[in-house]
């Protein structure tokens, strides 16, 4: 997750053409990815309760946001139980059906790695709420020192085999005076495979309410020379964000006829 991929990755944000009409949906006989878990760390739940609620997040089923550059954009919908996504742009879609990443690309203009960026924005987004998800093991971590103020935090890591690149690690702070989440440190193993102790910050301080819940707005990549943080570098906004109960259907997720599969790097 280098800074130029990032960067890039905006630049390439074009107007999206998809709608995003939401329908019903069966509901799953089995709930799994709905279940309430009520044994997080006090200072997660904590969080959790200032931005709406585990339970409230937990009933929701489809997120979508528009990621805007000038005049262009690109539309993220996801489906928040089973994970599947979708990602289009005026000249691009990519996505994921559950199972395998798909890329449509038919003028061949995208330069980045769909199996990499696919979900990447929205588990920036999502939080403090993905950090719920199953296989994640909580630690403590030293309170985080910024600007005079101290932000006590919680160190996040995952199971062995969860997800793309398990051995990379969080680290959530939250803000003493608010209980909102201010502060996100993450590493970066997905093209190696190894644990790395370099670790980029983004600031979360710029809030909305969607629904029920308390979510981004904007969030705020900061400069940073080993552990201390220096000065904001880049910020991504959030626009025509909604959430819904209802779940888009089966084939929105699934591989356009001419798309291609691409490939994720997986390291246990």
């Amino acid at each position: 997750m280098k800074k130029t991929i990032l960067l890039s990755l905006v630049i390439l944000i074009a107007a999206c053409k998809n709608s995003t009409e939401e329908k019903n949906e069966p509901t799953p006989t089995q709930k799994e990815e709905n279940e309430i878990k009520t044994n997080y760390p006090q200072l997660l739940e904590n969080v959790f309760e200032v931005h709406g609620g585990i339970k409230s997040w937990k009933e929701k089923r489809t997120l979508t946001f528009e990621l805007p550059e000038k005049d262009a954009k690109e539309l993220h919908a996801v489906d928040l139980w089973s994970r599947k996504d979708r990602v289009d742009s005026e000249v691009f879609s990519m996505g994921s059906d559950g199972k395998d990443v798909w890329l449509l690309d038919p003028s061949d203009s995208y330069q980045g790695d769909a199996a990499f960026y696919h979900n990447l924005m929205f588990y920036f987004y999502a939080m403090p709420f993905v950090l719920s998800d199953d296989g994640i093991v909580y630690r403590e971590t030293a309170d985080l020192e910024y600007g005079g103020k101290s932000y006590p935090g919680i160190r996040i890591g995952y199971q062995s085999g969860v997800g793309t690149s398990p051995k990379d690690e969080y680290f959530m702070h939250m803000d003493p005076d608010t209980g909102k989440m201010a502060w996100l440190g993450y590493t970066v193993t997905y093209r190696t495979g190894e644990v790395s102790d370099n670790v980029k910050w983004i600031r979360y301080d710029d809030w909305q309410s969607v629904d029920d819940l308390i979510l981004p707005k904007s969030i705020t990549w900061y400069n940073y020379e080993g552990p201390k943080i220096l000065d904001a570098r880049s910020k991504v906004a959030f626009e025509n964000v909604h959430i819904s109960k209802k779940a888009k259907p089966t084939e929105f997720y699934s591989k356009p006829e001419n798309a291609r599969l691409v490939e994720p790097k997986k390291h246990d």
